[in-house]
């Protein structure tokens, strides 16, 4: 992707970093922003690897761009355009940790609540200021946010307008850190460097199972460990971790 994407795009072996690059809009999600998260999604999907969500500019996304919002008709809204991008991040086979500083609003907030993992920084400000342009927030918050925060905080941020400081967002669990603005891709690639040192195939097998329905456990669970009982990296990892335990054991 050119300098000029919506969306940069920087490849490692083990994970891939995304940087919403609308900075003179505050990241605002275009047209052309969910289609280059399409394409960022489909590379993910063909070679999985953790993926790094930032915005550039000091926001990571002030919300859908409201220019485009205010001519969309009965048909755009059920074509699905942001919440079937934003379900295809949350499906991605490796996790996704979004790493948030300034405005996550509207669909920004939206994007970052499909991500696994959230860090901030102190200048964090995330919500769903939707029904305050009378629309909703049809994009996932409407039934993600109180999974991830709880029915009450929920109901007050898409309700009551509440919009939720970096404080409030650390204490409800929203977000697992809150760092310094220049720690932040940082402390991100420090969470990736916990996730790669784990079997890539066991990280992407629970990541599946962990969000399969209900009534599909236990039988996914005794299928999806019935795959790992048979790989190399199972019998690797767990003859290293007997020859250590037996060295400690005769020193």
């Amino acid at each position: 992707m050119s300098a000029a994407s919506p969306v940069l795009v920087e490849e490692t072996e083990d994970r891939v970093v995304l940087r919403l690059n609308r900075p003179e809009v505050r990241n605002a999600i275009d047209a052309d922003t969910v289609a280059a998260l399409h394409a960022v999604c489909a590379l993910l999907e063909e070679r999985p690897r953790v993926a790094l969500l930032v915005g550039e500019g000091g926001n990571f996304a002030a919300g859908a761009d409201i220019a485009q919002l205010r001519e969309r008709r009965r048909e755009d809204a059920l074509r699905g355009i942001n919440s079937s991008i934003f379900d295809r991040v949350r499906r991605l086979p490796m996790p996704v940790i979004g790493l948030l500083d300034g405005y996550a609003l509207g669909g920004g907030a939206e994007l970052a609540y499909a991500c696994d993992f959230r860090i901030g920084t102190s200048a964090v400000r995330i919500g769903n200021p939707e029904p305050g342009l009378g629309i909703l927030a049809a994009a996932g918050a409407s039934w993600r946010l109180a999974e991830l925060v709880g029915e009450p905080v929920a109901k007050e941020v898409l309700l009551a307008g509440r919009i939720l400081s970096a404080e409030e967002a650390l204490a409800v669990h929203l977000l697992t850190e809150v760092v310094e603005p220049d720690q932040l891709v940082a402390a991100g690639h420090r969470l990736a460097d916990r996730i790669a040192k784990q079997a890539p195939l066991a990280v992407r097998l629970t990541k599946s199972v962990f969000h399969a329905p209900r009534e599909a456990h236990p039988l996914i669970d005794d299928v999806a460990q019935a795959v790992l009982f048979e790989t190399e990296d199972k019998q690797r990892r767990m003859t290293a971790f007997l020859e250590r335990k037996s060295t400690k054991e005769k020193s």
